[in-house]
């Protein structure tokens, strides 16, 4: 995985194109560990795929039944419950980051984007998609369940039963279908993905970064606050910004 700045933009690129992304708990540990070392000055953090998929999902080597390899099913499966829950947790953390107040993340997909692949894009923010591009969590199909944030931020975006559904048959959700159930905030030819987002992150850091993260705040605290609760934040983020536009107190 490698990571490029400019300015206020984060761009972390998943680099092992040779092997589609498939993702490993070190691809992970590196997540968790940009999202640890962000500074203030990141606004928004582009996550892609280099070559022609976003991500494959779990590298193969994982799904060895070998207790002796790092990090795979075998191992995990072996360990106390609250052992491999607490390694998970881990885990998770690599992707829950990307919804961390004061940055919008941006998913950039290409090709595929199946298991943990779909997860990191439906991780972000936003979803930018090409032409061909397919998401699919197949987890329950191998007996497995999504376990890297993903159930929640699906449901957010999609909702209950169409959630459901996808989750248990596993099924690929190609690019027109996703934007119609509103996975995909915009899907473009395969050509025109880095104009596509840069243009999506250039209107978004155009916007004052005080007024930008507290409506981003707003925004995703309206997911779960009841009326009265959300209006009161409302009123409270106004304040806040009336007074930083007069030099109140």
């Amino acid at each position: 995985m490698r990571t490029a700045r400019d300015g206020a933009v984060l761009t972390v690129t998943l680099d092992r194109p040779d092997r589609l992304n498939a993702q490993t708990p070190a691809t992970w540990t590196a997540l968790a560990a940009v999202g640890a070392s962000l500074d203030d000055g990141v606004r928004v953090v582009v996550v892609r795929g280099a070559g022609r998929s976003f991500s494959a999902g779990l590298d193969r080597s994982l799904f060895s039944a070998d207790p002796g390899t790092a990090g795979g099913l075998g191992e995990l499966g072996r360990m106390p419950a609250e052992e491999a829950q607490e390694r998970i947790r881990g885990y998770q953390a690599g992707f829950r980051w990307l919804r961390s107040p004061g940055i919008v993340s941006v998913a950039a997909v290409q090709g595929h984007a199946i298991g943990a692949g779909a997860q990191l894009a439906l991780a972000c923010d936003l979803r930018v998609l090409t032409e061909d591009a397919d998401l699919r969590l197949p987890e329950a199909t191998l007996g497995l369940v999504p376990d890297l944030t993903g159930t929640s931020t699906l449901v957010e975006l999609v909702g209950y039963a169409r959630a459901l559904e996808m989750c248990l048959t596993g099924r690929p959700v190609g690019a027109a279908e996703a934007q119609a159930i509103g996975l995909a905030t915009a899907v473009v030819p395969a050509d025109g993905l880095d104009a596509a987002v840069g243009s999506l992150v250039a209107a978004i850091t155009a916007a004052p970064v005080l007024a930008s993260r507290e409506t981003a705040a707003l925004v995703r605290s309206a997911v779960r606050n009841d009326p009265q609760t959300q209006d009161a934040a409302e009123r409270a983020a106004q304040a806040r910004r009336l007074a930083e536009l007069v030099g109140g107190p």
